[in-house]
């Protein structure tokens, strides 16, 4: 059964796709369609592995699941190369909006790096019209359907590479126009966020809000310089924070353990962390604890009061939705709807958006799981 008939539903019978949700770690370059990326290749003569939807679908699920982030990110060289165009941009942004709006989003926040688009003449200041220009075709087309969604960008440095500063300031120009926040992405390991300190400290400046991917593809010292040096208000999956809480001894009722300064930190400060348990799992990120869902420290870090929030990441790589996502973890941890509804709140208080836009989101989250 494909995603899109498959049904997930509670033990309560509550259809998952039906209840409001909040995506804050969702990647453009990660989300787009099969069917669509076969017709934009074709328009640029670019060669593909597999020319039929279902099957390249398949090929991407296959080399996303090696267990290696390096050669995880790989796949993003096919989709980012028909994603180089105004129209090509568009269009992925705004079937991207739709998707989203099919998987019961109510608010969404689609990151992306603007300097990977620039291949075929656009200005990074296109690249970012072309995209909000999708958004708001997106939007326009869920909203006709009767589902209100409300989407941001978040503008996306290469950690590698040394366009930081530009790229901030490229965010910046365009917060009135759709971009809500700042972020860096790519390999992980030795690229810290000090190398971006100008651009951080200029965001900082700005009074411009930042994630920064830590504690995924590295450890605690990632996590530390995304807070310390990037001013982080959430971490970009973050679910290696859990080397930092030791545990002590559990009986049939109780988990006793002990939180590292780091930890007790983003705890205490209440940072979201953006997890995403498919993607943390085809990545490698939670291999010290194991390799199955119930390995994951979510469950751990939800119980023990960390702003946990659940995301897809890349929902072409790893064949998933946010609704698949949370079915994933309710199956794994027999969370119901209260945990779920948790999840969602959680997000929502994490959202790029003023305070008083976080809290009728969140009304719109509570009168939606009340009324399902």
């Amino acid at each position: 059964m494909s995603e899109k008939t498959h049904e997930y539903t509670l033990s309560d019978g509550t259809s998952i796709r039906d209840l409001p949700k909040v995506s804050l770690h969702d990647h453009l370059d990660g989300g787009l369609r099969p069917a669509t990326i076969i017709e934009l290749a074709a328009e640029i003569g670019l060669e593909l592995p597999a020319t039929d939807p279902d099957a390249l679908g398949a090929w991407f699920a296959e080399k996303s699941n090696s267990g290696s982030l390096v050669e995880y990110l790989k796949t993003f060289d096919l989709t980012t190369a028909v994603m180089q165009t105004r129209e090509g941009l568009t269009r992925v942004a705004r079937e991207f909006v739709e998707d989203l709006g099919d998987d019961g989003v109510v608010y969404g926040e689609i990151r992306w790096a603007p300097e990977q688009h620039l291949g075929r003449g656009l200005s990074l200041d296109e690249t970012v019209e072309a995209v909000q220009e999708g958004i708001e075709q997106g939007i326009a087309d869920v909203s006709a359907t009767g589902r209100p969604i409300r989407v941001g960008q978040l503008v996306s440095a290469m950690r590698h590479l040394d366009r930081g500063l530009e790229i901030a300031e490229l965010a910046v120009r365009h917060r009135d126009r759709g971009v809500v926040g700042f972020d860096i992405a790519g390999p992980e390991a030795g690229f810290p966020a000090a190398d971006h300190k100008a651009a951080f400290d200029y965001l900082a400046s700005q009074f411009f809000p930042t994630t920064v991917h830590a504690g995924e593809a590295d450890g605690l010292e990632s996590i530390r310089g995304a807070i310390l040096d990037g001013r982080a208000l959430r971490l970009g999956h973050g679910v290696r924070l859990a080397e930092d809480i030791v545990i002590e001894r559990s009986d049939d009722e109780n988990t006793y353990v002990t939180l590292g300064t780091l930890a007790q930190w983003v705890k205490d400060r209440e940072i979201a962390l953006e997890t995403s348990p498919s993607s943390n799992l085809q990545a490698g990120a939670i291999a010290a604890w194991g390799d199955d869902i119930l390995d994951h420290p979510f469950d751990l870090l939800y119980q023990l009061g960390f702003r946990v929030t659940v995301n897809t990441d890349n929902r072409l790589m790893s064949g998933t939705t946010l609704t698949r996502e949370l079915s994933i973890l309710a199956d794994a941890f027999a969370y119901d709807r209260t945990d779920l509804e948790v999840f969602q709140l959680n997000a929502a208080a994490s959202a790029f958006l003023p305070l008083e836009e976080r809290e009728e989101l969140a009304e719109i989250i509570t009168a939606g799981f009340e009324g399902s």
